[in-house]
């Protein structure tokens, strides 16, 4: 679990008018909450940010003006729909200890059986219950030799040693699909035989 730190500036003006001259700055506007306090609105690094925000549920260490120390986990990103730039962040905050429920990204490995079958993710990622300064980035499964009707459930994918499922054991993560291509009836031969044969 990959731990960044990020500067950042509580922010006194509000409104699209103040959003917009903090996006000006290659700044993003952002508010941090959580454990009963209020939310504090804080002024980020857009830079710093957005590479943070590439490792999924990464754990930011914010210094705060300078003499608060906080540790926060990504609960909302919103990004411009067209450029992709951030907008606006919604921080959790986190303590040392304290176990948080998160979305883990779902990787796979290997080959499926042989004959054109169709990986289904069901959920691209998984619900767990991890200590907040032990997030799993991601977990892998293995697909190596699976046919069509085989599925892995949430149970059936290992976790990393103090993080449990925050879903149903018998939730289904991945399936796999019998390819959807027309077969000949028996006695005819494809095209591709008559080719082959040609």
């Amino acid at each position: 679990m990959s731990e960044v730190k990020i500067s950042a500036a509580t922010r006194t003006e509000f409104g699209k008018g103040a959003a917009r001259r903090i996006r000006r700055e290659d700044k993003v506007p952002g508010v941090l909450y959580g454990h009963g306090s209020d939310p504090l609105h804080l002024t980020l690094p857009g830079h710093d940010l957005l590479m943070a925000l590439r490792t999924p549920n990464v754990l930011i260490a914010l210094d705060i003006d300078g003499k608060t120390n906080e540790l926060a986990i990504p609960k909302s990103v919103q990004r411009d729909p067209l450029k992709g730039f951030l907008e606006h962040v919604d921080l959790l905050l986190v303590k040392r200890g304290e176990k948080v429920t998160v979305e883990v990204p779902v990787h796979t490995e290997g080959e499926l059986a042989p004959g054109g079958y169709l990986l289904e993710h069901v959920l691209n990622a998984l619900p767990v219950e991890a200590e907040a300064t032990h997030i799993p980035e991601s977990v892998t499964v293995s697909v190596e030799g699976l046919e069509a009707g085989a599925s892995i459930l949430a149970k059936d994918i290992t976790l990393p040693k103090g993080t449990t499922l925050a879903v149903e054991e018998d939730a289904v993560v991945l399936q796999v699909l019998a390819a959807q291509a027309e077969e000949a009836p028996e006695g005819e031969e494809t095209v591709e035989e008559e080719a082959a044969e040609a």
